[in-house]
């Protein structure tokens, strides 16, 4: 199902033009022998040349032909069905990821195809989708050159789509803003400047603090799909430990009592496609047990 909420997505391409410079030859003057010599040397170097071009053209340049199948929806014909769209590239002119395909697709073949994308370093979270089955980023994701089957690519799942690739995380940002995701606390700071904390506190931060709210996790996680209004997820859960476990932080326990639900908290039942498929290779189904731990010592 795909329905259309107002949403905004930063759909950019670029492509950069390559620079040839044409390298400019002189030759002094030469004598007749002279130049018959070059003559046959250039004659055989020409040779050469033609025959490592089709050696060149039997092997490496062969074209490697990808077919790449795209779910599209489009807001503006609500009557028309989600449906697969193929696209066909040759490898040896697109990058190794799937988002090099992606930009190529929409900037050569199909200017409509829609989906999020910022820094292509794995950092931002803004091209996360559904890719041959798996959650993940399509600038970390590459391109099976070796398999000859299609790859396909969906928004990811259970979301509400916004236009083909690009998924409405509306709720998503909603319960990441109500678990209050900064540092509180009232007592300050001893000399008036930053908030300290020892090496072996600041390690404890590890494995939390690199989630990049891409939702891949999220989307993964059946328990969300079936309780999404209410059960916050396997990112916010991470989320939330991240401040549980700061020691700089003095709202440990107003954190831990509005997580003391049933559904909020509870809804976990330790399936793991979290961390399975955490394109960033952290942990959040550890640090949902560990804020089941700490619920279970404090009570």
């Amino acid at each position: 199902m795909a329905s259309l909420r107002s949403s905004t997505s930063r759909i950019l391409g670029s492509a950069r033009p390559s620079l040839r410079f044409a390298s400019s030859q002189v030759r002094a003057f030469a004598s007749v022998s002279d130049l018959s010599k070059e003559a046959s040397q250039n004659q055989s170097k020409t040779n050469l040349s033609d025959g490592a071009k089709a050696s060149n053209t039997a092997s490496g340049d062969k074209p490697r032909m990808k077919t790449f199948q795209i779910y599209r929806w489009n807001p503006e014909n609500p009557t028309e069905k989600p449906r697969m769209q193929s696209y066909t590239l040759d490898l040896n002119k697109t990058g190794p990821m799937v988002l090099d395909a992606l930009i190529r697709v929409k900037n050569e073949l199909d200017p409509t195809l829609t989906f999020r994308r910022s820094c292509r370093e794995g950092i931002c979270g803004s091209c996360a989708m559904n890719i041959n089955g798996t959650n993940t980023l399509a600038c970390l994701c590459r391109i099976p050159a070796e398999d000859s089957h299609d790859m396909k690519i969906y928004p990811l799942p259970h979301t509400y789509v916004v236009k083909d690739l690009v998924p409405d995380l509306t709720l998503f940002y909603k319960q990441y803003k109500s678990i209050k995701p900064y540092l509180q606390r009232d007592t300050p700071s001893p000399d008036g400047k930053e908030y300290r904390q020892s090496k072996a506190d600041r390690r404890k931060l590890d494995g939390l603090y690199e989630c990049i709210l891409c939702a891949c996790c999220s989307t993964s996680c059946p328990s969300y799909w079936w309780n999404s209004e209410e059960y916050l997820g396997p990112a916010i859960l991470l989320q939330s430990y991240r401040w549980l476990a700061d020691s700089r932080d003095e709202r440990h326990e107003e954190r831990k009592q509005a997580l003391n639900n049933e559904m909020n908290l509870y809804r976990c039942h330790t399936i793991l496609n979290c961390t399975r498929t955490c394109p960033k290779g952290l942990n959040p189904g550890l640090a949902i047990a560990e804020i089941k731990k700490e619920m279970a010592f404090s009570a």
